[in-house]
């Protein structure tokens, strides 16, 4: 039945599969000629009653039907539903094969389990067997209609060997509506069970491995039950079936070859034969009959499984490997390799190349690298820079947060600097100052008076803007920026107000302050200083203009040092 051609494309050359196209058995003309015919047939009787029976009158009519069922026809989703349904299929088709119950591993493990040289010995481990053999032969010839053909009846079963009479009789006294292919497994752990008990299985673990053995046999007999119970959704089959064959009815009439005198668009030539049309059918009823005879492997199809085959092959060899070959073992000698440390079975003439062939070492093993990158790094290095890379330089938060104050928003991100900060390493501070950012020379503005514990030094100029912001007072403060020459807007210029600004110190001490009216505390400072007055700071040379007077004090620094 199967149809196998592997030999035949073992190699890859030209025209390697031409030599498959002439096969017959199996092949999609054994399976489609008789559809193929048929459409054909229908066709050529449309074309012919257009061309010599109908009238004129009617030739319009036929045509315009024509025209119609062209347009409308690839409206069906053909390729998109038959793709799936096809996929489906060959995957549960492959799933069917590899749930066939195969005695192998279970006759392994009853020929090196079930010890006994004598006929009782023998008797336990054939019995065993059998009832394997048994449960296969019952369940195939449930599901497959060749097995079925083989034996037939219950009758058939006990002629060929795989059941006494007297097991039959016990067979049959159960009374049950369902399938009895398992009851040959219940059997089979009765006389493993009294087996271990005579002896012949001498510990728990070689009846567990039986045990677990025969329930891989017994899941897999019951898959064939399953696949043979659940099929296909039905109407997943319908919808395909209706969906292809609905197609090409429509193309019989769609895909006529309208008269060219009438210049209907797309019908400037006139042909008899629709070879396209034809290469389509071809196609997509072929992909449809590889699905109706993959949809059920156990038929008697040419692609179907060799059922009858394997229950011959599985009776006969778990039988010897039972039987003949228990305790069947070649003489121990030395093989031809005992003294080589490096064996290598010999190579034909007409496989010798392959020696000069290297032998796979890994993807990577020809990769280089130079050889800077292949020093090794100390680890102190790698955890200081990774820590590093964790800290958040205070200046550059105060050049980002207080580049554009804006009125009402100051104290907002005052307060999200404060938990910004809250985030930075605990390492000392420095003292820096941004006039070093645009004088090359010596900075003047002096040694750093520190303050409030881990706190952001701001001038009294910006204490003033921050009392007067955190008020809601509106007061004008253009006025003083405008006589000295500076060209920042209106609430960018916080120099005005250093009169009447309130420190930082007395805004802190209150519990019950607004929380955007205080200080940006820092991790790791300690000592509480006074704040830097405006007149220090101007006294000590900042340029006048470059940067706003309000980011010309002196703030600390993380020391990434």
């Amino acid at each position: 039945m199967t149809v196998t051609y592997t030999a035949r494309v073992a190699n890859a050359r030209f025209g390697g599969f031409y030599k498959l196209l002439v096969l017959w058995r199996g092949s999609i003309y054994k399976l489609l000629y008789k559809e193929f015919l048929v459409f054909s047939v229908i066709y050529m009787g449309l074309s012919f009653t257009y061309r010599f029976v109908l009238d004129e009158e009617r030739k319009r009519t036929f045509e315009r039907v024509v025209i119609y069922c062209d347009n409308y026809a690839n409206l069906i989703p053909v390729s998109f539903v038959l793709g799936f349904y096809v996929t489906l299929v060959v995957n549960r088709w492959w799933s069917q094969y590899t749930s066939m119950p195969m005695p192998d591993r279970l006759m392994c493990a009853i020929s090196g389990n079930v010890h006994g040289s004598d006929e009782k010995g023998r008797l336990y481990r054939r019995t065993l067997m059998r009832y394997c053999s048994l449960s296969a032969v019952l369940i195939l010839r449930s599901v497959s209609t060749a097995v079925f053909k083989r034996f037939p009846t219950m009758d058939h079963v006990v002629e060929a060997g795989f059941m006494t009479r007297e097991e039959r009789k016990k067979f049959e006294n159960f009374n049950t509506s369902y399938n009895r292919y398992w009851i040959p497994c219940v059997w089979f752990t009765n006389l493993a069970a009294q087996a271990c008990k005579e002896g012949r299985i001498r510990d728990n673990c070689a009846l567990k491995l039986l045990m677990e053995e025969l329930n891989v046999f017994r899941g897999k007999c019951s898959m064939l039950y399953h696949y043979d119970w659940i099929s296909v959704p039905l109407v997943y089959t319908q919808v395909v079936t209706i969906a292809v064959y609905s197609y090409f009815v429509s193309c019989l009439i769609g895909r006529q070859f309208l008269d060219p005198g009438q210049n209907y668009k797309g019908h400037d030539l006139d042909l008899w034969v629709p070879v396209f049309t034809l290469l389509q059918f071809f196609f997509y009823v072929g992909w449809l009959k590889v699905a109706e005879q993959l949809i059920n492997p156990f038929g008697e199809d040419d692609d179907d499984f060799e059922t009858n085959l394997l229950i011959d092959r599985n009776f006969q060899v778990s039988m010897m490997a039972v039987d003949e070959m228990y305790g069947d073992l070649p003489r121990l000698e030395k093989d031809q390799y005992w003294d080589a440390s490096n064996p290598r079975a010999p190579y034909t003439a007409a496989t010798v190349f392959q020696l000069q062939q290297p032998s796979f070492q890994g993807s990577t093993f020809d990769m280089t690298l130079p050889k800077e990158d292949m020093q090794f790094q100390p680890l102190e290095d790698i955890a200081e820079g990774l820590e590093h890379g964790r800290n958040v330089p205070a200046h550059l938060l105060n050049r980002l947060l207080f580049s554009g104050p804006a009125p009402g928003g100051f104290g907002r991100r005052l307060s999200l600097l404060r938990r910004k900060n809250s985030c930075v390493s605990e390492t000392s501070t420095t003292y820096s100052c941004l006039c070093q950012d645009t004088h090359p020379t010596d900075c003047n503005c002096g040694s750093p008076v520190q303050h409030f514990p881990n706190s952001v030094h701001f001038s009294s100029e910006v204490e003033g803007n921050l009392s007067h912001d955190a008020t809601g007072l509106g007061a004008d403060t253009n006025t003083e920026a405008q006589a000295d020459g500076l060209s920042d807007p209106p609430h960018e210029d916080i120099a005005t107000h250093s009169q009447d600004g309130v420190s930082l110190a007395d805004m802190s001490t209150s519990e019950s302050a607004d929380d955007m009216s205080q200080p940006l505390l820092e991790h790791g400072s300690s000592d509480p200083s006074p704040l830097h007055s405006s007149k220090e700071t101007t006294s000590k040379g900042l340029p006048p203009a470059g940067y706003p007077p309000w980011l010309q004090s002196p703030i600390e620094e993380e020391n990434v040092a």
